[in-house]
């Protein structure tokens, strides 16, 4: 049965300080009175407000000032210099983390490339890592927020825990309560996907939509759904899931383990693999053990016939997945990822052509703008969120 929701004073008060916040952070410098005017809110309400989220240095004064005919009026600012966030998107094999303000200006980062560990492993990089930006951050004298953390899999999102990540071979791995522990700060834990898709809804090609799909082409395939501005993740906590996807009547009834059959395919794993089925006949082994898709999109540049092959298949299994997605959730804009996305100029435009009317509304089909960034950005958006107390109002229609 379904529960019915009520609101109480204490979330109607949590909801109006949300909206004051966002339209502060949106258009400072600005006065109280306007933005009573902005919301429709009394004036002595935005006033209590705007107490509140001084008292929480969240905004502040701003240098700028406003004449209203007496003494000049005082205008505000969001306060997005003054405090920091650590965030990390921890892959499979990449690491990227960030210092970062709420601005979403990198003041610092670092990247980890092929660290190939796994279960425990996994955790203590990951630990050090947020040891040393920790550091970093708190050697600066601001306000460290907390730490963000994306990971490739399946999040519970009260719990904190990872459910299943197979690149990490972590299964109901209690990841947030153990990073609280051991550093005593706010930590938000998220599958990678959703925080970049927040990351390009915030400061990339997402800003000018409240729904977007962000499809990221990796070592798997994964999105990140958001809806009226808000992350969707789905009763079982795995929409996005698209690596899962069947492209193919083949794969019915035949039950995979890790990673499922759209990224079999699809992926830059997928790309690579089918490249070397089609090379081994013509090419020595070792060769073809080191092969990557970058080298399959380089050599269909080139005019190579088995890569031209591969990336036409390539377009085909995304166009159905990008098909899929834009009939059953038909967002404003998707955005294509990861990256496989460095080859975006020989994807988006053979698949709008493929999907040319097949379907009744052409996607809105666009490069990520802020590419292996958007995670930690992301985590910066989810962590103010959820520090901040943050919601966003929705009427039914």
């Amino acid at each position: 049965m379904r529960t019915i929701a009520t609101i109480t004073a204490n979330e109607m008060r949590a909801i109006n300080r949300s909206a004051v916040l966002e339209v502060i952070r949106q258009y400072a410098p600005i006065s109280r009175v306007e933005v009573a005017n902005r919301l429709g809110v009394s004036l002595p309400t935005v006033m209590r407000l705007v107490d509140d989220l001084l008292a929480e240095d969240l905004i502040r004064p701003s240098q700028t000032s406003v004449s209203t005919g007496g003494r000049r009026g005082e205008l505000l600012e969001f306060n997005a210099s003054g405090h920091l966030v650590v965030g990390v998107d921890l892959g499979g094999t990449k690491i990227h983390g960030a210092i970062t303000d709420l601005a979403g200006n990198i003041l610092h980062e670092v990247n980890v490339t092929g660290h190939m560990t796994h279960g425990e492993d996994s955790y203590s990089l990951l630990v050090n890592l947020l040891e040393n930006l920790s550091s970093i951050a708190a050697s600066s004298g601001k306000h460290l927020l907390g730490l963000g953390v994306g990971v490739p899999g399946v999040v519970h999102p009260e719990s904190g825990e990872v459910s299943l990540a197979p690149a990490l071979n972590w299964n109901d791995f209690p990841l947030r309560p153990r990073l609280e522990r051991y550093f005593g700060l706010p930590v938000v834990v998220e599958n990678d996907v959703n925080l970049a898709a927040l990351g390009e809804l915030w400061f990339g090609a997402g800003q000018d939509a409240n729904t977007l799909v962000l499809i990221t082409v990796g070592t798997g395939i994964g999105a990140g759904v958001i809806v009226n501005g808000c992350l969707y993740a789905g009763t079982h906590f795995m929409a996005g899931e698209v690596g899962y996807l069947v492209p193919d009547r083949t794969f019915l009834g035949k039950p995979l383990e890790g990673f499922g059959a759209l990224e079999r395919l699809a992926s830059g794993t997928g790309i690579a693999e089918r490249a070397r089925q089609r090379l081994k006949a013509v090419r020595p082994v070792e060769a073809l053990e080191s092969l990557t898709a970058e080298d399959v999109f380089e050599a269909a540049r080139a005019g190579e016939c088995w890569a031209t092959e591969v990336v036409d298949e390539t377009v085909d299994y995304l166009a159905q997945a990008i098909a899929a997605i834009q009939l059953v959730i038909d967002p404003e804009v998707i955005l294509l990822g990861g990256g496989v996305s460095n080859s975006a100029d020989l994807l988006i435009e053979p698949i709008l052509q493929r999907l040319a009317g097949v379907i009744p509304v052409q996607p809105a089909l666009l490069p990520s703008r802020l590419g292996y960034r958007a995670g930690v950005l992301g985590a910066m958006v989810k962590l103010l969120r959820v520090t901040a107390n943050y919601y966003l109002l929705q009427k039914f229609s």
